[in-house]
Order: structure tokens, then sequence, then C-alpha cells
């Protein structure tokens, strides 16, 4: 890297260096940018110091060193804490710390109040993808759009951006609404797991199957968008929901068997049963949604 191409790198101030926060100020100090670090317990910047890091003594020396100030801090309540005293007047302030969307509005109101333009975000990635390219992390942005495409070269560093909106809120919820899916997909996971162990199948010859199956049935995400956004939940249904809910039996009977608890199946397999009571049987499993949602309520 020549000397011109390193002082044409954006300089930023980081706040946080736990693992997350250390692996992010390795990617932009591998990338040739001059990085400011701050955290709150000084020994866990240390290591950064060693690797061209500068160490600001506070949050609001930290955040006085560099118009590009990014948080990545254990909460939202932390942000307000270490940001607490610091001028924001003029800053940019890019806010990597994990929150609800609720909490994403209100820190973009507040950083709006003292001079800051703002940007949430929401990190699809673990430290190790990081600075991994290929690794197939990202960062989900959200809030001003000027401050994000004025920075967009120097947050594609540490991993791929993806811009959700002028809703400083979005990235959260987008980072949330993934994360709970995720969520699902591990509680099945965990009783598929749970229904095989008694029995001489060995985890590691049932993964691939699993993988499989699980692969095979994700891109029914996109037929269940297609029919929140029609409406349409009985055009074209391969499996409605009297026969789903049927099928559910036999799941429920088999965990009884094997000795497994169902209270991993059972919050869905009762929406899906007060659905077809309402007279949804002919639907696809998608109207559950209708069932969610406390504002119908």
């Amino acid at each position: 890297m020549t000397d011109t191409a390193v002082a044409s790198r954006t300089p930023l101030t980081l706040l946080g260096t736990g693992a997350m926060g250390t692996a992010l100020a390795r990617a932009w100090l591998a990338a040739g940018h001059a990085v400011t670090v701050w955290n709150r317990t000084a020994a866990r910047a240390e290591a950064l110091a060693a690797e061209g890091a500068t160490v600001a003594a506070s949050a609001a020396e930290a955040v006085a060193a560099n118009r590009l100030v990014i948080a990545c801090l254990l909460d939202d309540t932390s942000v307000g804490a270490a940001l607490d005293g610091a001028s924001l007047t003029g800053r940019d302030l890019v806010n990597l710390t994990t929150g609800t969307p609720a909490e994403g509005r209100a820190r973009a109101a507040w950083a709006e109040a003292r001079g800051a333009r703002f940007l949430g975000a929401g990190i699809m990635a673990v430290p190790p993808m990081i600075g991994a390219p290929g690794s197939g992390g990202y960062v989900f942005y959200s809030g001003s759009a000027e401050l994000f495409e004025e920075h967009r070269d120097t947050l594609a560093v540490p991993a791929d951006t993806r811009y959700v909106g002028a809703d400083p809120g979005f990235a959260a919820l987008h980072d949330v609404a993934l994360l709970s899916a995720m969520s699902g997909m591990f509680a099945g996971i965990a009783h598929a797991f749970a229904l095989i162990r008694p029995e001489d199948i060995a985890p590691k010859d049932f993964a691939p199957l699993l993988v499989d199956w699980l692969t095979a049935m994700a891109p029914a995400a996109h037929d269940s968008a297609e029919r929140l956004q029609s409406g349409d939940y009985t055009g074209g249904v391969v499996s409605n929901l009297a026969m789903q809910v049927a099928g559910n039996a036999t799941l429920l009977r088999t965990a009884g068997e094997q000795r497994v608890s169902p209270e991993l199946l059972t919050p869905y397999t009762r929406l899906m049963e007060r659905r077809l009571a309402q007279g949804h049987g002919d639907e696809d499993g998608t109207g559950v949604v209708e069932l969610l949602d406390l504002r119908a309520r």
C-alpha cells in the first residue's frame, strides 16, 4: 500500500474493543485507516495499540479525535453512558451496538439533537467473519443516507454493507428479524437431534440430511413473502393448513415415544391449530402471521 493510498483513508474513532470491536479495528488498521480507540477497560485496547491504533484516555477524547465515530458497545445504555459529556457537534455517529428498533430511533434523535448525523446498524456476522473476504458477513445500515454514501467505502472495509432505509430503526429491525428466524431454526435443529439421541443414529451421519432438508425448505420464505404482500393465502397451496395440523399430531406423538419434550414445537403447533379453528384450513401456513400481529387484536 502506498503512502498516498494510506493518506486517503478516512480516520475514525472506535468506541468499544471487545471481541467484535477488536475485529473491526484490525480490519480498518489493515486497510490503512488511522484508528483511535477507547474502551472502558483500558487494558483491552493495549493489543490494538501495538498494532498501530491510538488509544484515547476517555470516550470524549476519542470522539474529539475524528469526525467519523463508530460505537460497538454492550448495549444502548452503554452508548449513552460513553458519549455523555462528549461533544458530538459535527460528528458522524455510526452505532454498531446491537439494540432494538425503538432504541435506534431514540438514539438517532438524541444524536441529532447534539449536532451529529446518525446511522444505526446491525452486524450480521461473528468476529471471525470480520475482515475476511468471502465470509458472507455483512452489516445493515439505516438512517442518514448522506452519511452512508459519504462513508460507504470505509464502512465496507470490515464487511459488506446493506443500506435498508432512512428510518434509523430499520437496521436493528432487519437484524433482529433475521436473528429471530435463526433462533427458530436452532430450536428445530435441537428438537431433531433430541429425537434421534436415544437411538443408534450418529449425529454426524444425521447432520448432512438435516442441512440438506433445511436448505431445500428455506425458499418457502419467498412464497410466504408473496402471499403476505398479495393477501392471498390459498392460491396454489400444496400442503394446506388442515393437512399440516393433522401431521403435527404425528410429530407430537413421536416426541412422546422418544421421551423428548415437545416444548420447542408446541407454540407453533398451537398457533396453527388456532388458525385452523378460525376456518382457514385451505390456506398454507403463512396465515399464522396474522395471529402474531398484536395490532390486529
